[in-house]
């Protein structure tokens, strides 16, 4: 990961005061602006994942326009400004290809995902070539339920449901209404063992002086010449991501976190990952990571 000379975060970027689940609180700038480069022997963004994710723009929004958005394909998206996200800065409505943001959460994860910076283009509609802005975003969130409840939406939207008739809109709205429900609770409907279908992407736009936020993957690597856990002491994960502000530039698509040293009852704990200089840990230090836990006693006794 990067760094062109040392460099730490100003008291301006690390001390600045925004509400904690505000867009605005992914972002944070540094008085003085900082060219980096990717660093030997850390983490860099792999170029055959890059991938353009293109948009069209939208006039208006509501629940009835993103229920036929859903069903001609497509996803309902918003583009925020980093630095006033919280009060709707240079805000666009967008849709995006669901097909094409299916195959990225699918083939990246979704954590991997939410981790990475794409090119966005946005354009009047899909098939032109006239570009109305190109911008570096980071997902935000996203929100999704199981294809077999978007498929009964559009079944009975469509007029191709169980019984042979459409439902009308007036229905399917009211299914919506029940599905939004439980995105706001963050709950999934586990009603067929098929793939998640994404609703509703937010981005924010993620320009090189930018600071943002990021919840960094972990990857644990070593666990099969650890010490401990061939002593046959269990492996306990605690995090699987940790929270850096990143500068926009480099931030990195995984944190390699190496278990092959690791002896019974040891620990790897936030402070001790090995990130670029530049990153700003927002988790306390002593916080615990990944441990080796020892065997039970009674697992001891029956190896006896």
């Amino acid at each position: 990961m990067l760094i062109r000379r040392a460099a730490s975060l100003t008291s301006a970027a690390v001390n600045l005061h925004i509400r904690r689940f505000s867009t605005a609180s992914l972002f944070q700038e540094a008085d003085n602006p900082l060219q980096f480069t990717y660093l030997d022997g850390l983490p860099r963004p792999n170029p055959k994942h890059d991938e353009t994710i293109l948009a069209i723009a939208r006039e208006v929004s509501g629940k009835s326009i993103a229920t036929k958005e859903r069903i001609a394909g497509r996803v309902p998206s918003i583009v925020f400004e980093a630095k006033d996200g919280q009060h709707g800065g240079n805000k666009r409505l967008i849709s995006v290809h669901g097909n094409q943001i299916k195959k990225l959460v699918d083939h990246l994860g979704q954590s991997f995902f939410r981790s990475r910076t794409f090119d966005l283009e946005i354009r009047p509609e899909f098939g032109s070539n006239d570009i109305v802005e190109k911008v570096r975003v980071l997902s935000r969130k996203f929100s999704s339920v199981l294809v077999f409840v978007w498929s009964r939406w559009h079944d009975m939207a469509t007029g191709f449901g169980k019984n042979g008739g459409s439902c009308g809109l007036e229905s399917v709205n009211v299914i919506e209404r029940h599905v939004n429900r439980l995105i706001k609770i963050n709950l999934k409907l586990h009603l067929h063992a098929g793939t998640d279908a994404v609703l509703n992407v937010t981005f924010i736009r993620a320009p090189s002086d930018a600071w943002l936020k990021v919840d960094v993957p972990l990857v644990y690597r070593g666990d099969d010449v650890s010490p401990g856990l061939k002593k046959g002491s269990s492996l306990n994960i605690i995090k699987r991501t940790i929270k850096y502000l990143c500068p926009a530039d480099i931030i990195p698509p995984y944190i390699d976190v190496d278990l092959s040293e690791l002896d019974v009852g040891e620990k790897i704990v936030a402070g001790n990952l090995n990130v670029h200089p530049a990153l700003k840990l927002l988790r306390p230090k002593d916080e615990v990571v990944v441990k080796i836990m020892g065997a039970r006693i009674s697992d001891q006794k029956k190896s006896k």
